[in-house]
């Protein structure tokens, strides 16, 4: 039986904002391709980077497992993984090498290799995957198997034949997603990643995807793996999983890790039903659109089915600057879907971005009384991306030619022209931070004048940081107005 090695890119350790944030996830987009392999008559094994210290540390796994086939298969469900973080292209290209250097035959599936192809050719892979991997990837070991050296027809390539670059072109994406099994999760060592949740937040949280892709065309996203279709799991097969989780591995939380959790009209109420039917009792966390959540029962059925947080993308508190993503979506939403979520208890989770083309500080300060206004239980803040396949990416390109890529998750750079200089926006990330977490802590502090045994550890600990953060801001103020200048 032929040999299969999945690995992939992404190093927690290398991306120090989110190993200090100590939410690590197994890679889930990669265990779903070496089941998917395996029941098609596959040996694979898995090689889980997300916890390792370097891609040298692939060697002893290489000589223990002597695989025929090393696949860097990315999570694609991992949203950093849509950015060429440097770190994890350099992951990859060494990864690769050592694969080379074992005899493997290597083939890479991510986001920024199918953007990217020719580079990662050039870096010891044999073959790139483009887009949707895992019909495309048997259909590759299958011919390798049978020392086929002809891939000319297989949909969703790239290779080099002849010194000459080949591209065969998209494969269609996958419509009937539960026809695909289960992720491996046996691959997993999962006590390693329950043990960061339990010391770190008390609780063990796992993710799962419940759909592939995104129909809405925000000018500033990309979507190079799934694409703007949008197909969905049936809620059946999404709570089967659910249940393995809770019973068989402990988790007793769920990130769902969809672009737009609950889409398809009826879904989210049929989810909830069996959710009750089958007395599973775990909570968890989505990301939503705020115009969707407006919607019928929506925010009730979430609450009922046992969500805890939901992350809404409401990028700017500008109605011009929503209207420049082609957001399609409106500021009064982003507060009534928040108020909404309140009610039912449901904590709120605000995505902001600043620096898209065209923000004045007038854009600005409308983005910071939206976020005090609404006052969520949490707040991510970015600067706009150009990723590559973009509207915003072909406005911007011809300026990335100094640094077109971060070198992780907390890089922050504004890579091209805008009316605030990269200096201000890396300010003004951390000023924004700065004067949430306050405002957030005065509210702890009126709440324990009120009750003081109403407050979890937690929310002392962020009512105390109050009076640490009023002298920074006041200097973060001065030097933000100087940088305007």
């Amino acid at each position: 039986m032929s040999k299969v090695l999945f690995t992939h890119s992404y190093f927690y350790k290398f991306d120090q904002k989110q190993w200090k944030a100590k939410q690590c996830y197994p890679p889930l987009a990669t265990i779903y391709a070496a089941s998917y392999i395996r029941n098609n008559g596959f040996e694979v094994s898995l090689f889980d980077t997300n916890l390792k210290d370097s891609p040298d540390d692939i060697i002893s796994t290489l000589i223990k497992e002597k695989p025929e086939y090393l696949v860097i298969y990315d999570d694609g469900f991992n949203y950093l993984t849509k950015m060429c973080l440097v770190t994890m292209r350099e992951a990859a290209f060494r990864l690769s090498q050592i694969g080379k250097e074992f005899g493997c035959k290597v083939i890479v599936s991510s986001s920024d290799s199918t953007d990217q192809y020719e580079k990662y050719l050039k870096h010891n892979a044999d073959f790139v995957i483009l887009g949707e991997a895992e019909l495309t990837l048997l259909e590759l070991l299958k011919n390798l198997k049978k020392f086929s050296d002809d891939f000319s027809d297989i949909k969703g390539l790239a290779y080099i034949n002849n010194n000459s670059t080949v591209n065969t072109g998209r494969r269609e994406i996958l419509n009937d997603l539960d026809s695909l099994p289960q992720p491996a999760w046996d691959l997993i060592q999962i006590e390693k990643y329950k043990k960061i949740w339990s010391k770190n937040h008390g609780y063990f949280s796992l993710n799962i995807a419940t759909t592939r892709g995104c129909p809405f065309k925000c000018n500033w996203c990309a979507k190079p793996i799934y694409g703007n279709r949008y197909n969905i799991r049936s809620p059946e097969r999404v709570v089967d999983e659910i249940e393995l989780l809770i019973n068989k591995y402990g988790a007793n939380h769920i990130w769902f890790c969809d672009d737009i959790f609950g889409l398809k009209p009826g879904w989210v109420h049929k989810f909830k039903e069996l959710i009750k039917e089958r007395n599973l009792n775990f909570k968890y966390k989505i990301q939503s659109r705020v115009d969707l959540l407006l919607q019928e029962d929506t925010v009730e059925e979430l609450a009922q089915s046992g969500a805890e947080t939901v992350w809404v993308g409401a990028e700017s508190g500008s109605q011009k600057i929503l209207d420049a993503m082609e957001k399609g979506t409106t500021v009064n939403q982003i507060y009534a879907s928040t108020k909404l979520l309140k009610e039912k208890n449901i904590e709120v989770g605000l995505f902001l971005q600043l620096g898209y083309l065209g923000e004045t500080k007038d854009d600005i300060d409308k983005t910071i009384k939206m976020l005090l206004d609404i006052m969520p239980f949490d707040v991510g803040i970015s600067v706009s991306y150009p990723l590559p396949g973009t509207k915003f990416y072909e406005k911007v390109k011809s300026q990335l030619n100094y640094k077109s890529n971060w070198d992780d998750s907390d890089d922050l750079a504004l890579m091209f022209r805008n009316n605030f200089s990269p200096e201000y926006y890396k300010k003004l990330h951390r000023y924004i931070h700065k004067l949430f977490r306050k405002e957030q802590g005065k509210s702890f502090i009126k709440k324990f004048i009120k009750n003081p045994f109403s407050l979890n550890l937690s929310q002392i600990r962020r009512a105390l940081t109050t009076f640490y953060y009023i002298p920074q801001i006041i200097f973060d103020d001065y030097k933000l107005n100087k940088l305007e200048n």
